[in-house]
């Protein structure tokens, strides 16, 4: 049986930041808690949010999000949340704090440890309607949490997983180009292959839901063709409207499930959390494409041609080395060597990823043999 499900409300445009007040006062939310970064705070998004609210709010800020958010930032961010009585949670920057944000509406309004609410750890059917209400504001186009059911985080054990159910969606994303005009390039590119990604792995999850499929299309078509122009011109308007699109495209979509490349890269973040996961998505796509070409809903439906045509490429075949052709245009590195990954390595990344939640709903499943081929090709 195949669920397809569309989603959340999203606030759509330039100058949307604009519509926060209502949002809160439409969803109930009073006392809220903002959950964002030092690096958010330093560039004065966090002042043109402050801003939009009632100068009647009380607002508290947690602004202590690491690059890979984790247990203890949500166990902080909780306390915050509970010793000034807060109902709600306004998420702003990128995924990270979209993510620990979701945690904190989580973890605030449910006992136990997050641990208990990991999917791997059967943590879904623990999450209930009592989850704090949470408004997404992204400032950068990659993860594409801002419309995601689930979130990303670190344990302290550190294995990194997913909490996912459809009561941590926020309840309305605010999707503003203007807030990400001053993302510097290696960031543009860096998130921006991120969205690549997640239009490519589920277009290509073998899941029945041709919704998803052609807006998971429409989203590598935007960010394909804009990418580069993001990346050089930061300041460039139209494309990062449509980078912010492909973003928020990529996430409505996969909820059909990813594969390899993010198993892969969700083991490795767990074992170092320095590495950015939209330039391991990048590096990994080329080897897990290679791998899925020949599964049968693969082949079945066409899948390589259908994203070659959206890429603007003649053929399927194209497809990993155009990947690789621009992760090295937009200077981001090429293998897995570049970052300080070492093959001693393999071992504890290839374990990861077979009890990563992505590794079931690839186009084949990967064994460890296979993970260790896709790792060497990697490197």
């Amino acid at each position: 049986m195949s669920l397809i499900n569309y989603i959340t409300q999203i606030q759509f445009d330039y100058g949307a930041i604009r519509l926060l007040a209502g949002e809160c006062e439409r969803i109930g939310i009073r006392r809220p808690l903002i959950v964002t970064d030092a690096g958010i705070r330093a560039a004065g998004i966090l002042d043109t949010v402050l801003a939009e609210l009632s100068s009647a709010t009380p607002v508290s800020v947690f602004d202590r999000t690491p690059p890979n958010p984790n247990e203890a930032a949500v166990r902080d961010a909780v306390a915050m949340y509970r010793t000034h009585e807060c109902d709600g949670v306004i998420a702003v920057g990128g995924g990270s704090s979209i993510d620990l944000a979701k945690g904190v509406a989580v973890c605030a309004t449910h006992d136990g440890p997050l641990q208990s609410f990991a999917v791997v750890e059967g943590g879904a059917a623990r999450i209930t309607s009592a989850t704090a209400p949470v408004i997404a504001i992204p400032t950068t186009a990659g993860t594409g949490s801002e419309v995601g059911r689930g979130a990303i985080l670190i344990l302290d054990d550190g294995r990194k997983v997913g909490v996912i159910s459809p009561h941590v969606v926020p309840k309305v994303a605010i999707c503003d180009p203007e807030l990400t005009l001053g993302l510097p390039p290696k960031l543009t590119a860096a998130t921006g292959m991120d969205a690549i990604a997640h239009c490519l792995e589920t277009f290509m999850a073998p899941a029945f839901n041709p919704p998803a499929d052609g807006i998971a299309l429409d989203g590598l078509w935007r960010a394909w063709r804009h990418i580069e122009r993001a990346t050089r011109d930061p300041s460039d308007r139209t494309a990062r409207l449509n980078m912010m699109s492909a973003s928020m495209q990529g996430a409505l979509a996969f909820q059909k499930g990813l594969g390899c490349v993010h198993s892969l890269s969700h083991s490795l973040g767990g074992i170092d959390p320095r590495l950015h996961h939209g330039t391991l998505n990048a590096i990994f796509l080329p080897a897990v494409i290679a791998f899925n070409r020949d599964a049968p809903s693969m082949r079945e439906e066409r899948k390589l041609d259908r994203l070659a045509q959206a890429m603007g490429l003649t053929s399927g075949d194209e497809v990993g080395p155009a990947i690789r052709s621009m992760t090295a245009t937009l200077g981001l590195p090429l293998g897995l060597a570049e970052l300080g990954v070492t093959r001693d390595m393999f071992p504890r990344i290839v374990a990861g990823a077979l009890k990563d939640h992505s590794h079931k709903t690839n186009p084949v499943e990967a064994s460890s043999d296979d993970y260790l081929a896709m790792l060497e090709a990697s490197m």
